[in-house]
């Protein structure tokens, strides 16, 4: 009897809560770390941290090399990185601002294979990791690997529903600190903000609804708490840089340094 594969999807759609940690640093061991040290899955950064493809590449490797699932942020409007992503074995693809239903559906075309979308067929080292020869990649892809579409704006609050209605969008995404500067009219980046807390726990709530998945950029521990209060099934909480600075620091502190 062959033992159902676990993915990221299979294991967020039965229900369990996944802890990512997040990776702005373009050393790809670091993502194999992070996973070995109990992070469930591991998000390279390419819209605001340091990696490119070739870090990607690499670092989607060390992540499955610690048990872990990889996903990839890419930059603004790089649906073709997101295709790229997924072909280099990333399980899940956040888009960063998704703020129309045009946005969303840019997004299913480059994540999903027709005829859902227009994704073009070449996951060579995809396939390879999940240990499936092409047809069975090409037939689970779709539902296997997931597309969260970025909410930050109030444009994409407005737009909510209807991204959230489409075939291939499996989720959202929450950036809080965008969010909140854009809901306070750039006053301050303000992530636990009364405003920005409503916005986030409304956004669940309609995901929720829709059937779909949710994530949230969590800025710490009670942060992250509040999230899982709200039925965040997918949470972002360390980013790389924070938690070497952190060791470093109480590394240093436990000698009086």
């Amino acid at each position: 009897m062959t033992t159902p594969r676990v993915t990221l999807a299979s294991r967020l759609r039965s229900g369990e809560t996944i802890v990512t940690a997040w990776s702005s640093l373009a050393v790809p061991i670091l993502g194999e770390l992070m996973a070995r040290a109990g992070y469930k899955a591991v998000a390279l950064d390419m819209q605001h941290g340091m990696h490119d493809v070739a870090s990607v590449r690499e670092g989607i490797l060390s992540v499955v090399a610690g048990g872990g699932h990889p996903m990839v942020r890419p930059p603004v409007d790089e649906f073709a990185t997101a295709s790229r992503a997924l072909d280099l074995g990333a399980e899940a693809v956040i888009m960063p601002m998704v703020n129309s239903v045009d946005d969303a559906l840019a997004l299913v075309a480059a994540t999903k294979y027709p005829p859902m979308g227009a994704r073009s067929w070449g996951p060579h080292r995809a396939a390879t990791l999940a240990g499936l020869q092409p047809p069975a990649y090409f037939s689970s892809a779709n539902a296997d690997t997931l597309a969260f579409a970025m909410i930050e704006t109030p444009a994409a609050l407005e737009a909510l529903d209807d991204i959230l209605a489409l075939d291939g969008i499996d989720g959202v995404f929450v950036g809080p600190a965008d969010l909140s500067l854009t809901l306070n009219n750039g006053t301050a980046v303000d992530p636990k903000g009364e405003a920005c807390l409503e916005a986030c726990a409304d956004i669940a709530r309609r995901a929720r609804a829709a059937g779909r998945l949710a994530g949230l950029f969590c800025i710490d521990a009670d942060h992250a708490r509040a999230g899982m209060a709200m039925g965040y099934p997918l949470l972002a909480l360390g980013i790389d840089v924070g938690l070497v600075t952190a060791g470093a620091m109480e590394m240093l502190k436990s000698i009086g340094e």
